[in-house]
């Protein structure tokens, strides 16, 4: 069964284990140009919606200010310095608290915003009282911080990031995705340490075992896009099995595998390789933890090597094993715009 995305990416990127370069199915180039412009022209349309919005919104704002209405949004951007103490000097990577919800967002995404971790892993901050606001011990994610509010993690006031941050890592095997592991293993901030001064966390997780692409950054908006199920991320990884795949197990994986926790559906699946069937392409959405290996486990395979060679339409082009590199401005731009017309 054809395999396009999986297929044209490995023929463009020469993975390191057997390309999928030989199944890719000749096209003529007016074909090829065709789906190009298609692309492009997808692009252009959530671009454009997405402009369109802020300019809708910037109205509403203007017209509710001739109303006499008063607007949170430049409320929040005054800063008051005669507050503002010498030790407590507002740092030049920080700005004013945005203005949601007249002037307050919720714990959780305010420490998103100062880099701390992810929205989710910040739940699990605060529900395990690691961050004080105003002096008392935070309890829930759900609370909202103004701008008065003084929010502290780790003995250390906190400020909404200015510096946004974008690395993309190609992870080796034998680190983890995590900011600190009290066991002292590797992990991957190891490896960008020398990347930047801001504080950066990975957008989800990579097993210990599992090598490839992996995004790490201080952008929490970015990151709850990117971590949310209904914004269907793709992904796609090279798999090594123990043994080659049966044609009637790679049928049951492209129907449909249920697991522990439900139905699971690949968008895609092909042979690497023609002659060694145990080299497998696999292209999925699924955000679910350690979904790949779990489908060929429930088989009765173990999965010897694992590379993820996409993610979010972003490849390891060019970035050798543990290395990193920083993302340009315009796929910043592509991944913000990314499926911008699904809904959460």
């Amino acid at each position: 069964m054809p395999l396009t995305t999986v297929e044209i990416t490995a023929n463009h990127y020469k993975m390191s284990q057997s390309p999928f370069q030989k199944f890719v199915p000749k096209k003529k180039n007016s074909v090829v140009k065709e789906e190009f412009r298609q692309e492009k022209k997808k692009a252009r349309k959530e671009k454009n919606a997405y402009f369109d919005k802020l300019k809708e919104e910037k109205y509403q704002a203007r017209m509710a200010l001739k109303r006499g209405i008063p607007n949170p949004a430049a409320k929040s951007e005054q800063k008051d310095h005669s507050k503002t103490n010498d030790k407590e000097r507002i740092p030049k990577n920080a700005r004013p608290l945005p203005a949601i919800e007249g002037a307050a967002m919720p714990l959780n995404k305010y420490l998103a915003h100062c880099g701390v971790c992810s929205r989710r892993d910040a739940v699990a901050l605060i529900n395990e009282g690691k961050v004080k606001v105003n002096g008392t011990i935070a309890t829930e994610p759900g609370y909202k911080v103004k701008e008065a509010d003084e929010v502290n993690y780790n003995n250390k006031k906190l400020f909404v990031t200015k510096n946004l941050v974008y690395i993309l890592l190609n992870k080796p095997k034998d680190y983890i995705t995590t900011t600190d592991d009290p066991q002292g293993r590797k992990t991957v901030l190891q490896l960008i340490k020398n990347a930047t001064a801001e504080r950066v966390y990975p957008i989800g997780r990579l097993d210990r075992n599992t090598s490839g692409v992996l995004l790490l950054t201080n952008d929490g908006d970015l990151t709850q896009k990117l971590s949310h199920p209904s914004y269907e991320i793709k992904k796609i990884y090279e798999v090594k099995l123990d043994k080659p795949l049966v044609k009637a197990d790679f049928d049951k994986i492209i129907k449909g595998v249920k697991l522990e926790d439900g139905e699971i559906q690949v968008d895609s699946l092909a042979y690497a390789d023609s002659k060694d069937k145990s080299i497998i392409g696999i292209e999925l959405h699924s955000g679910r933890n350690r979904i790949v290996r779990r489908i060929f486990e429930h088989l009765g395979y173990d999965v010897k090597g694992l590379d993820r060679v996409m993610y979010a339409n972003l490849t390891k082009k060019n970035v050798e094993r543990s290395k990193w590199r920083y993302l340009s401005e315009k796929e910043v731009r592509l991944l913000k715009y990314m499926n911008a017309s699904k809904k959460r």
